[in-house]
């Protein structure tokens, strides 16, 4: 035999939500903190890949992702250059620029 229930049952009162509010927007402000300050480090020190250097070679070809950076140095970035002299691939055609800078005719 089943026991009485009620159909309609109170709902319980709402509980205060001060406290999650105020925690939420501290964490929401940390990470705002932090994309703030990677992105400022990111812009202050841009890498090795900026500048050309003798004996380096930084090639930008298009990609899925909308850009890619070919880096090369030394007998790596010499054997990049003989390709690019040797062939005529859009590859190749892009990395002479690259490789005339770097004194890697």
């Amino acid at each position: 035999m089943l026991p009485d229930m009620p159909l309609l049952v109170s709902a319980p009162p709402p509980l205060p939500v001060r406290g999650s509010a105020r925690r939420l927007a501290v964490i929401g402000l940390a990470i705002a903190l932090v994309l703030a300050g990677a992105a400022a480090w990111s812009a202050v020190h841009p890498g090795s890949y900026d500048r050309p250097r003798a004996g380096c070679v930084t090639v930008t070809i298009p990609s899925s992702t909308g850009g890619a950076l070919l880096h090369a140095c030394g007998s790596r970035a010499r054997a990049m250059c003989r390709h690019a002299r040797r062939h005529d691939g859009r590859l190749a055609v892009l990395s002479r620029p690259g490789c005339r800078a770097a004194g890697l005719r």
